[in-house]
């Protein structure tokens, strides 16, 4: 365990002001929560309850003891980081930080936590909260939901030390122009997991054994504009109003204007919408495949508004080929950069996006969101077209051919060219489209068998190479460098080349077994990690971009619009970014 180091402010140390909140006295905890006006927000009233919806069960409370975007979505509701997003900007603003500092040479961060911050348990958040999440949780390698990786450099952890408790001295061993965006992760209570951690006396993994799903809810602590009030397992989570919430809105009233806030656990898309209309669930993020239903309910006068926007965020679906499979046989063929190039032919995207999302999706970058104006280079071309005949041919050359007759390719006598696609049985749109796929690969000689498991459950599959072929999506950030982990070779969720990773989170990954656009892309992602001019930054991910197009490590598919509904007896709804962590609209919702 590395002692924490106090010490007062170098006399030295040459600082550039980035950012300054304007908030009135240092002593003043509240944020004022306004600006919003061409968002529709305008002043609520307080009390109501609104239900959501819950894919799944959580596997935990505890945020950084398991991967679980369901655990995410609580999550949103109980933390905060030290910055968020401004709700229509995307830029970063202060949070649990009121102010920051950044030396001349881009490696010493000086956070100004905001005073009177109080944990849902009326305890004080300083700087001891914020130095413990990142040292003993987010810079844990055994905590599964944390990001070592992220937060070493030069195969040293960033140093985060508490100056007083109201300042947090961050260094880095190189600068880092994204860093700021890695300050969302949600800060953890110390005196409530202090026992879980080595600092605690604890050992590393036992992080992910704090706060499972049967705790005492008053265990659970956060910041957020709710705290857990129960949890009903299978059923329901329930959250209530944290009266020590630090935000108001234009006016003063304190945030959340909700007293209560419900997930309903339910599994199928479609009893979801069901339960919406009976007026048993308040909101719903829906897809391009549920949307003329609910539309024309909309406009025939049901008690509900169906909103749609372009996507920034959200998870465009992919399909991976695992280098890595256990038929030895089969990782030959997914490895070879032709057999993923006459996949990609037989991929119908058009049929796609038309029949499973109703016309409501696009074609997708490739690791960047076409709206993203900062980074995103336009790589469409090189998605190509679908064309049966010229796969076919693609794979005859390779000599992929059906030497049987049986009307499936061999890749070795009497071995047909089968696999399994893994995908999620209880996604809205995952089973069209895997049947879409499982048809056209027929046609071309190719027998794909459908093996569908839970949804929650397939990016646990990816990461133990528990699959053949997979249909799966992560999620786009504003900056490349938040998804580096997944589209860096060797990177923590790389999952479809595993023998590339490490064997200690953070250490250097197997350089060695790499491709050479592999080692290309690694490359980019060290360099423009540390790379501070924003036009050579850019060109590296574009770069990137251009190297995955062509190289395809997964083949994307599609990217969705964010579509909601919500129930005519609530105001201030916001979903132009879709739900997202580190997004948090919720506390400006109110019922009428």
């Amino acid at each position: 365990m590395r002692p924490t180091e106090r010490s007062g402010f170098s006399g030295t140390l040459a600082l550039t002001l980035l950012l300054t909140a304007a908030l009135g006295t240092a002593s003043a905890a509240p944020k004022k929560i306004g600006g919003y006006d061409s968002l529709g927000v305008v002043a609520g009233k307080s009390g109501g309850n609104l239900t959501l919806v819950l894919g799944d069960s959580p596997q935990s409370l505890n945020y950084y003891g398991a991967i679980d975007n369901n655990l995410g979505l609580i999550s949103q509701q109980l933390f905060d980081g030290l910055v968020e997003f401004n709700y229509a900007t995307y830029k970063l603003e202060p949070a649990l930080a009121e102010s920051w500092t950044i030396s001349a040479d881009g490696k010493t961060y000086i956070f100004k936590l905001r005073q009177g911050v109080k944990w849902s348990d009326g305890e004080a958040f300083t700087a001891d909260d914020v130095v413990f999440t990142y040292d003993q949780i987010i810079e844990n390698p055994e905590a599964r939901a944390g990001d070592a990786a992220t937060f070493t450099q030069d195969g040293k952890k960033v140093l985060f030390e508490a100056v007083d408790k109201n300042t947090v001295k961050v260094t880095l061993q190189k600068p880092t122009p994204a860093f700021l965006l890695q300050m969302r992760n949600f800060i953890m209570p110390k005196h409530r997991l202090l026992k879980y951690s080595v600092e605690g006396g604890a050992k590393p993994a036992d992080i992910n054994t704090a706060w499972p799903t049967n705790v005492v809810p008053a265990e659970v602590v956060g910041t957020g504009p709710f705290k857990l009030g129960s949890y009903t397992a299978g059923q329901k989570v329930s959250l209530v109003r944290n009266t020590s919430y630090w935000k108001v809105d234009a006016k003063g009233t304190k945030l959340p204007y909700l007293a209560s806030l419900d997930f309903l656990i339910i599994r199928d898309p479609q009893a979801a919408v069901a339960q919406f209309l009976a007026g048993n669930v308040d909101q719903l993020n829906i897809t391009g495949a549920q949307f003329p239903d609910l539309k024309q309910k909309e406009v025939a006068g049901a008690p509900f508004k169906v909103t749609r926007n372009t996507a920034l965020f959200g998870s465009p679906p992919f399909v991976a080929f695992n280098f890595d499979a256990k038929d030895p046989a089969l990782a030959k063929v997914f490895s070879d950069l032709r057999f993923r190039v006459a996949m990609q032919q037989a991929l119908n995207r058009n049929r796609m996006i038309d029949t499973v999302y109703n016309g409501l999706a696009g074609l997708p970058g490739h690791g960047v969101a076409p709206a993203n104006k900062d980074f995103y280079a336009n790589t469409k071309s090189a998605l190509g077209s679908f064309d049966l005949k010229a796969a076919g041919a693609a794979l005859d050359a390779m000599g992929l051919k059906d030497t049987d007759g049986d009307g499936i390719r061999n890749i070795a006598k009497g071995k047909n060219l089968e696999f399994d696609l893994t995908y999620g049985t209880d996604s809205s749109v995952y089973p069209a489209i895997a049947t879409i796929i499982q048809n056209d690969f027929k046609q071309i000689g190719v027998k794909v068998n459908l093996q569908g498991i839970l949804a929650k459950n397939l990016l646990s599959t990816g990461l133990a190479g528990n699959y053949e072929m997979i249909l799966h999506a992560f999620g786009d950030q504003p900056d490349p460098e938040l998804r580096r982990p997944i589209w860096e070779p060797g990177g923590a969720l790389y999952y479809w080349h595993r023998s590339l990773q490490p064997a200690t989170d953070g250490q250097t990954p197997n350089i060695a077994k790499m491709f050479p656009w592999e080692k290309e892309i690694y490359n980019i992602f060290e360099t423009a990690a540390v790379t501070s001019d924003k036009g050579t930054r850019k060109a590296l991910y574009t770069r990137w971009q251009l190297l995955f197009a062509h190289n395809l490590p997964v083949i994307p598919l599609l990217k969705p619009e964010n579509i909601g509904a919500i129930s005519n007896k609530y105001g201030n709804y916001i979903y132009n970014l879709g739900v997202i962590p580190g997004y948090n609209p919720v506390p400006l919702i109110y019922a009428k």
